[in-house]
């Protein structure tokens, strides 16, 4: 991916417009791409879709959990991770 975030207008417009759950995908660079992809005041997309930022240990699934979790946006718990992804 660019690592760049997501395309926020498009994937905001494609959630307005469909009536089927939207999947932000391509870009992720930090966390802060994530919130933006889900958060009303971005992509507005039912579930975000990441990679490098977890295959190149910048973050791990349970500290992307935890930062979307204080930034309002809801997730299931990091604690309900098996070990092996955490």
């Amino acid at each position: 991916g660019t690592r760049d975030g997501y395309d926020l207008w498009i994937t905001r417009e494609i959630s307005r417009r469909v009536p089927i759950p939207v999947i932000a995908s391509g870009g992720v660079g930090g966390l802060e791409h994530l919130r933006d992809g889900l958060a009303d005041d971005g992509g507005c997309a039912d579930a975000a879709l990441a990679a490098s930022i977890f295959h190149f240990g910048l973050f791990t699934i349970a500290q992307a959990k935890q930062f979307l979790i204080e930034k309002g946006i809801p997730v299931r718990p990091p604690e309900l991770l098996r070990p092996s992804v955490v």
